[in-house]
C-alpha cells in the first residue's frame, strides 16, 4: 500500500494532514447539502484521481462517524483493486450484467468502516453503462442500503470522452483533480465549463511545489 501511496500508519503525517483537511472540507459541504455520494474526476489520466478517491476514502473511514463506500466507475481503466494490490473475483458490471448479486462483488480491504466495490476489467460502451437504468437503481439501492455511509466514485477523466457527462446527473456532487505541472489552464477551463451546474465542490492540486506542509497535495 505504502509503495502505491496509499495511507497506512506509517504515511508521513504531513500527508495525512493534507488529506484530513481535504476530507473536512469535503464533509462540511456535503453536511450542509444533505449529500452522501461524491464523484471523483480529472481533466486528463494521470492526474492523480483515483489516488485522491482513495485516500480520501480512507481518510474520512477513519474518522469514526463515518462508513465509506468506494466504487470504482472508471470502466475505461479500473485501477482501485490495483492500488489495494488485488484481483478481484467479480466486478460492477457482472452485477450490472446480472451476472451475479451484488454482495459478491463487495470487497473488504482491511480498512475498518471502508469497503470496496471494484471492477475488474476494462469495458466497452462505457457512458452507456454509467447512464444506464440499472446504474440509475444500483446507486439508488446503495444509498438506501446505507443511509449513514459516504460514497465515492472513481469516474474516468471528463475529457476523455462523454463518461463523466452521462453519470453526473446521479452524483450528488463532483471533486476535480488537477496535477501541478501537468494539467493545462485549457484542459482545466474545459473541465470546469463542463461541469457546470455539476456541484462541484471544489478541486485538488496534487503534486503541488509550494514549499510547505500541503507540498504534496493541495486544496
Amino acid at each position: 500500500l505504502g509503495k502505491n501511496h496509499i495511507l497506512t500508519p506509517q504515511t508521513d503525517k504531513v500527508i495525512v494532514n493534507a488529506y484530513k483537511v481535504l476530507r473536512t472540507r469535503v464533509l462540511q459541504q456535503m453536511q450542509q447539502n444533505e449529500w452522501a455520494t461524491l464523484a471523483v474526476t480529472s481533466p486528463r489520466p494521470d492526474e492523480g484521481k483515483t489516488l485522491t478517491a482513495i485516500n480520501l476514502s480512507i481518510s474520512m473511514a477513519l474518522k469514526l462517524d463515518y462508513t465509506v463506500l468506494l466504487v470504482d466507475l472508471d470502466f475505461r481503466n479500473p485501477s482501485i483493486h490495483d492500488r489495494f494490490g488485488f484481483q478481484p473475483e467479480y466486478g460492477l458490471n457482472d452485477h450490472l450484467a446480472g451476472r451475479v448479486q451484488l454482495d459478491k462483488v463487495f470487497v473488504n480491504p482491511g480498512i475498518e468502516r471502508l469497503l470496496l466495490l471494484p471492477e475488474r476489467q476494462t469495458q466497452n460502451h462505457t457512458s452507456e453503462i454509467l447512464s444506464s437504468t440499472g446504474m440509475v437503481e444500483l446507486v439508488d439501492e446503495l444509498k438506501d442500503r446505507y443511509r449513514s455511509r459516504i460514497i465515492i466514485f472513481d469516474l474516468p477523466p471528463v475529457l476523455v470522452g462523454d463518461d463523466v457527462l452521462a453519470f453526473s446527473r446521479i452524483a450528488d456532487a463532483m471533486l476535480l483533480v488537477v496535477q501541478e505541472g501537468k494539467t493545462t489552464t485549457d484542459d482545466l477551463n474545459r473541465a470546469i465549463n463542463l461541469l457546470d451546474n455539476k456541484n462541484l465542490i471544489g478541486t485538488v492540486l496534487n503534486r503541488s511545489s509550494v514549499s510547505n506542509e500541503f507540498s504534496n497535495y493541495g486544496y
